[in-house]
């Protein structure tokens, strides 16, 4: 009888990862989601909401302009690619919305469902209009390929025995929002997620910059953005970082990543 148990129970596990996994856009890896991304956009909306009414939203200035128009114009050029190659259900539900934050820290976020923020602190060193595309690129490949979802996953698994996301909310709901915030980049942890959150930054680089060069922004701008990042200061040590170090990132995005975005750049972008 136990044998008997332990089959069903490994073919029900078997089971859940199969219709658990799906292929990144663009890059086609492999990954695991055992999130309801429907769910994971309720939640997103809750707290993109309530970071909007904790903040001061910048309106109607050129950068809150450009801010938008630059989002518009990559969610758009995202969208068309999705829906080319048949995988338009990675936008399901999203109804992107692109704003700036009064905030000196450098940073900005994509939470699923298109929600967007851009904190004022991230300017400086996005100086123009592609070196803000390469950012929005970037965080907008996070979406696309549901790295919160993954992370999030990870994390219920490994920090709360496997908790149902919403068990997880009504038992430990401060614990839960803290690993929300930290999977879509609104916090910061250091933790066993990191490895894996190296990666996906580096595919977020990779998916960016073929958005942006889609959308008719030159990739090219994503090198000198990032020689301008390790200029602006020191950071922690690679190991230390949920992002690569800039030497690596920059590296890693001339060798391996522009010159497939320089490609859809002249073929979309009029490059």
């Amino acid at each position: 009888m136990k044998t008997i148990i332990q089959s069903v129970v490994a073919a029900g596990l078997l089971a859940v990862l199969f219709w658990s996994c799906s292929q990144v856009p663009l890059t086609g890896r492999r990954q695991l989601q055992l999130l309801p991304e429907s769910q994971l956009m309720a939640m997103g909306l809750q707290n993109y909401q309530q970071f909007l009414n904790e903040h001061k939203v910048v309106h109607g200035t050129p950068d809150a302009q450009m801010v938008k128009r630059v989002g518009e114009r990559i969610a758009a050029a995202t969208e068309s690619y999705l829906k080319r190659k048949g995988a338009s259900d990675r936008v399901k539900g999203y109804k992107w919305e692109f704003n700036l934050a009064e905030d000196k820290s450098v940073n900005a976020w994509c939470m699923p469902g298109g929600k967007v923020v851009f904190y004022t602190g991230i300017l400086p060193f996005t100086k123009d209009e592609a070196g803000l595309a390469v950012v929005m690129g970037h965080e907008i490949a996070h979406a696309i390929a549901r790295h919160g979802n993954e992370r999030i996953s990870q994390a219920l698994s490994l920090q709360m025995g496997g908790l149902a996301l919403d068990v997880a909310l009504s038992q430990k709901p401060e614990e839960t929002r803290n690993i929300f915030l930290a999977a879509y980049g609104v916090g910061s942890t250091v933790g066993v997620m990191l490895p894996f959150s190296r990666k996906h930054e580096s595919e977020a680089d990779e998916m960016g910059l073929m958005f942006m060069a889609m959308a008719g922004y030159d990739p090219e701008r994503a090198i000198s953005f990032w020689q301008g990042m390790k200029a602006g200061g020191a950071q922690p040590p690679e190991f230390l970082s949920t992002h690569p170090s800039h030497d690596t990132r920059i590296k890693q995005i001339r060798e391996d990543f522009l010159p497939g975005a320089k490609m859809l750049y002249r073929k979309y972008g009029g490059g």
